[in-house]
């Protein structure tokens, strides 16, 4: 069933990454005299503490492994060989076993600086990819997704000068329908676009809303307009699979080409943990010729990168297996529930996907210092219309408990 991801060890997971650190360079030992780079500085973060023999993640951080460049497309610097072979374990479980990418066909991607980046990687490669196959101008392509969609998509759309088209959505359910996404399609086709890149949600952050990209591929498909879809899994890429088995935003639905995840919101990496997954062939489109002083040369928006976040999120996994992940998400998902239930109870009108642990309450029930209180975070801190609160391990039933009892 899992073809790369199992549940490991405290002592097979220092194991591998002492092991990893084994391989790769030795300031202390070797002759390494070209690059810009050491150890963290050791008269500030000692070597020599007693505890990183047992701390493989606070360990990587002080031998500090640059990870630059793409480990999955072959050569990469041979400093830091040990970790990039952890990163790209990584990548394959993520691929493979999260996103269920087929068991014959390989995958690209990385450890970004977060799903902001990731989403940026994405785009920055289709519109290259449009740009350099296609003939097409910067202003015949355009970024297509939802009203619900993370600001990264408008931050792309600046960064790298494309139209952006929100797609409606409804306000009760937060649902696309393919009559929305023809009217935002037919906008930007009578503005003279002819391709999209599109960007399905997977939980948005806001409402933990879910896009059906099926949409999207039937009207874009029957115009007969070339596009590619990314799936921005950023909030729900490591809790929406294990929630809901059947849906269509993995690599078994042949119109998905690429996947944000962010391990440093539900998988509680360090932040700067974004990975950005990817069909083979396409990663080229954002590769940078003049980093000819990188062996393998940059294929990544972010270059230089901490090798010790994509350790963290490898022992994450590791640490748990995916029927411990599976576990953690059903206690999470039986704990949203049973918030939900309260709130019907009290006639508090909310919104909630069912296989998110994200609970949005309409700004009317909530006084602003109940929100403040309990850190509601709003959809807009000038005029919010909504507050939401995120289930995650430490928001317990006690904690909620006090929430109602002041909703009430």
């Amino acid at each position: 069933m899992y073809k790369y991801w199992d549940k490991k060890s405290e002592e097979e997971i220092k194991s591998i990454v002492f092991d990893a650190l084994a391989k790769n360079v030795n300031y202390d030992e070797q002759n390494v005299l070209g690059i810009p780079a050491s150890y963290l500085d050791q008269n500030v973060f000692s070597q020599d503490a007693s505890f990183l023999k047992d701390a493989p993640f606070l360990s990587t951080l002080i031998k500090n492994p640059n990870h630059i460049g793409c480990h999955t497309l072959g050569t990469s610097e041979p400093f830091f060989a040990g970790t990039h072979e952890i990163e790209r374990d990584l990548i394959k479980i993520c691929a493979h076993d999260i996103l269920k990418g087929d068991a014959n066909e390989e995958f690209d991607g990385y450890v970004a600086s977060g799903g902001t980046e990731a989403n940026l990687q994405a785009i920055w490669i289709y519109r290259n990819y449009f740009n350099q196959e296609k003939g097409l101008k910067n202003e015949e392509i355009c970024i297509l997704t939802s009203t619900d969609n993370h600001y990264s998509m408008d931050k792309a759309g600046n960064i790298f000068n494309l139209p952006v088209q929100k797609v409606e959505v409804t306000d009760v359910g937060r649902f696309i329908s393919e009559k929305t996404v023809q009217s935002a399609i037919d906008i930007q086709k009578s503005k003279g676009v002819k391709a999209f890149i599109v960007v399905a949600n997977m939980m948005t952050t806001m409402f933990g809303s879910v896009d059906e990209p099926e949409f999207f591929a039937t009207v874009l498909e029957r115009e007969n307009l070339d596009y590619f879809m990314h799936v921005d899994g950023a909030y729900g890429g490591f809790y929406f699979p294990f929630s809901q088995k059947e849906h269509h935003l993995d690599f078994r639905n042949p119109h998905i080409s690429s996947v944000t995840l962010d391990a440093h919101k539900m998988a509680q990496a360090p932040y700067g943990t974004g990975i950005f997954v990817i069909r083979k062939g396409l990663m080229r489109y954002a590769n940078t010729k003049e980093a000819s002083y990188v062996e393998g040369e940059d294929n990544t928006l972010i270059g230089s990168r901490s090798g010790a976040n994509a350790v963290a999120v490898w022992m994450i996994l590791s640490k748990y297996g995916p029927f411990g992940w599976m576990e953690k998400v059903f206690i999470l998902q039986k704990r949203t529930t049973w918030m939900c239930e309260r709130l019907a109870e009290l006639k508090i009108d909310y919104y909630r996907h069912p296989s998110s642990n994200i609970i949005t309450i309409r700004s009317r029930y909530v006084k602003s210092e109940i929100a403040q209180k309990y850190g509601l975070v709003p959809d807009n801190h000038k005029s919010p219309q909504w507050n939401k609160i995120v289930i995650m391990d430490h928001v317990t039933i006690e904690r909620l408990s006090e929430l109602l009892e002041d909703l009430q």
